[in-house]
């Protein structure tokens, strides 16, 4: 069963309800669209494209990186002189772990970002590498080893001295000068995986922020499933129309030829 869309206290005006399989499908389409002209991460969130975990983040809210510079905290001008309430800002998040085990695996790097509900993008917050054992790197599945390795990150992870006290400190701090306590939802890619993560690790800056999360995969798959019963329903009245039918009509026509018959007989 598909997990539900929990929104935002008011609903980010980004977002449709989806109520209609038509708007799905073409909402589906026009970030498909996107997403082949590079904005997107590509199929899997997982999937390395080139560059800091913040810049396919910001590709994955259909921003620029160049608006904004590659360090510290830019402020998007125009969206903050537009009067947007800070009560409906979203923080986009995106984690890479040594794995999916809660109690065993930890969170290697994080990148943060806000948004407005139009989905402007208002400030780019840290992207920081986090320091771990290396008996904890040596552990991880051979997945991860070939991911992290090929991207480089293991490598960054054994010469960072960021501490994980230190790096959520960092986001907190970023995180209280854009949003106020307990009104922004956190939001992302598949964000269910990260916040557990989150809410063991980094639980003071989970509390800032409100306990309804925006996740753009549980969408995503809703507008699969409802394009999947679009296309069942067609199916259906295909074999309707070209096999019940004409086994209904050749029942008729028997039922017709033998009524002529016993006539005939008659």
């Amino acid at each position: 069963m598909l997990g539900l869309v929990v929104w935002a206290p008011a609903p980010p005006r980004g977002f449709a309800t989806f109520s209609d399989h038509r708007a799905c499908a073409r909402a589906r389409a026009g970030w498909e669209a996107a997403r082949l002209r590079g904005w997107g991460r590509g199929g899997s969130r997982r999937v390395m494209l080139g560059g800091s975990l913040g810049s396919r983040l910001l590709r994955g809210v259909g921003g620029s990186r160049g608006r904004f510079g590659s360090r510290g905290v830019r402020e998007g001008g125009a969206a903050m002189a537009a009067g947007e309430s800070m009560a409906q800002r979203m923080v986009w998040v995106d984690l890479e772990m040594t794995g999916l085990d809660i109690e065993k695996d930890q969170i290697i790097e994080m990148a943060c970002l806000i948004t407005d509900s139009d989905l402007n993008i208002l400030a780019e917050g840290p992207n920081l590498i986090i320091k771990q054992p290396d008996e904890l790197l040596d552990s991880m599945s051979d997945w991860c080893k070939e991911h992290h390795g090929k991207s480089g990150l293991t490598k960054a992870v054994k010469e960072s001295t960021m501490t994980l006290q230190q790096a959520e400190y960092e986001f907190l701090s970023f995180v209280r000068q854009q949003t106020p306590p307990g009104l922004c939802p956190l939001a992302g890619n598949s964000v269910h995986a990260d916040k557990k993560f989150l809410d063991k690790y980094m639980p003071q800056f989970m509390k800032h922020l409100h306990y309804r999360i925006i996740d753009v995969s549980t969408v995503k798959e809703l507008c699969r499933a409802l394009d999947d019963i679009s296309e069942s329903i067609k199916e259906l009245q295909f074999y309707r129309n070209n096999i019940f039918k004409k086994k209904t009509d050749e029942k008729k026509r028997k039922i017709i030829e033998n009524g002529e018959n016993e006539k005939t007989v008659s």
